[in-house]
């Protein structure tokens, strides 16, 4: 019943945002199983976790990253910087520069956001259960500072199925090398 009404919604957003319906729902499974094998490993980042006053963040983060990052926000669609960039590189966390996201797993999903099939490694975000909005989504987080990224879905391209959507302001670029 769970993964019915996660289907449901998740086609529901898609309809609102335009985007292709041709890979949705191929297995709903996919995103819960990988949800839960993340929590095995939280502990180990736990260990390095930032932690700071919220005049801390405010010091540290510009308005709109602070909006995004501490308040879960949202950007625009199509207003970020990074949602067609696709340089070689790596894509860190705008609070606490944590190692999120390859370029090699950067898509074009045609929803406004980055999009992504996997983190850099399963231990690098945290997953949450988000109800608001009247909805029903899974939020991805910073495990290193906590700060929102965006959410994930179960409409991605293989190998994974998945698409994180992450807001550009939550992300800072290094450019780096293809690795051969």
């Amino acid at each position: 019943m769970i993964k019915l009404l996660f289907v449901i919604i998740t086609i529901s957003l898609i309809s609102i945002l335009g985007i292709s319906l041709n890979k949705v729902s191929r297995d709903s499974g996919k995103a819960f199983k990988m949800l839960s094998d993340s929590t095995k490993s939280k502990e180990k980042i736990m260990e390095e976790k930032i932690t700071r006053s919220e005049e801390e963040w405010k010091k540290i983060l510009t308005p709109e990253q602070y909006r995004v990052l501490r308040e879960k926000g949202t950007e625009r669609a199509y207003s970020g910087e990074y949602w067609n960039h696709f340089e070689e590189g790596v894509y860190k966390c705008a609070g606490c520069g944590a190692e999120l996201f390859s370029s090699d797993t950067k898509f074009d999903s045609h929803c406004g956001w980055p999009s992504y099939f996997t983190p850099l490694a399963r231990d690098r975000v945290i997953y949450k259960e988000d109800r608001s909005y009247g909805m029903i989504r899974t939020e991805v987080l910073c495990a290193k500072c906590g700060g929102h990224l965006g959410h994930v879905f179960d409409d991605g391209p293989d190998p994974t199925g998945l698409r994180y959507c992450i807001n550009s302001v939550s992300l800072i670029f290094e450019k780096r090398p293809k690795q051969k």
